[in-house]
């Protein structure tokens, strides 16, 4: 009975490492296009614009056109940067004069900034989302937001926090 037992346990603990192993390398698997993404923005952020320590990488897509990894960190001087890098939906580096943007922190809307400002402006929302990103050609702070029973988009420019345009209300379901 002891040695049934035994084999039983052996068993079960090799399936279980077995099932952990096969899961581990899906999740390899399915994430691998979205690290690999993740490197080559953190890369031409590095050589395009001076970033040299990444704090946060956020990927931002708003529609085809405006696919991007967003970057934040420091630069060699020690300053705080925000690295927009544009990717094509086929997952590659974009290419031209706008396919990569930096800015100082101190020269726009950091995200403490930004989300006084959304409270002060919207006290009775619940922050859902809340990403860097492209709107319309600028350089904005996404927010995904809860108010009632409904869910909301509103863009707010980098530059200065001020609102573009009215939003999006969602449909109920």
């Amino acid at each position: 009975m002891k040695k049934t037992r035994k084999k039983w346990i052996l068993l079960g603990s090799a399936a279980a490492l077995i099932l952990l192993l096969a899961l581990s390398q899906f999740y390899a698997f399915i994430m691998k296009d979205q690290w690999a993404e993740k490197r080559a923005a953190v890369a031409v952020a590095e050589n395009r614009a001076g970033l040299t320590r990444v704090t946060k990488a956020q990927k931002s897509i708003w529609d085809e056109n405006a696919i991007y990894w967003v970057l934040t960190g420091d630069n060699e001087a020690g300053k705080k940067l925000m690295v927009w890098v544009r990717f094509t939906k086929d997952g590659k580096v974009a290419e031209g004069d706008n396919a990569v943007y930096g800015a100082e922190l101190s020269q726009g809307t950091s995200e403490q900034q930004i989300r006084s400002l959304i409270k002060s402006q919207l006290p009775d929302i619940t922050i859902k989302r809340l990403l860097p990103g492209v709107y319309n050609g600028e350089y904005a702070w996404q927010l995904f937001y809860k108010q009632g029973d409904r869910y909301y988009y509103k863009f707010f420019r980098f530059t200065d926090g001020s609102p573009i345009g009215d939003g999006y209300r969602l449909p109920n379901r």
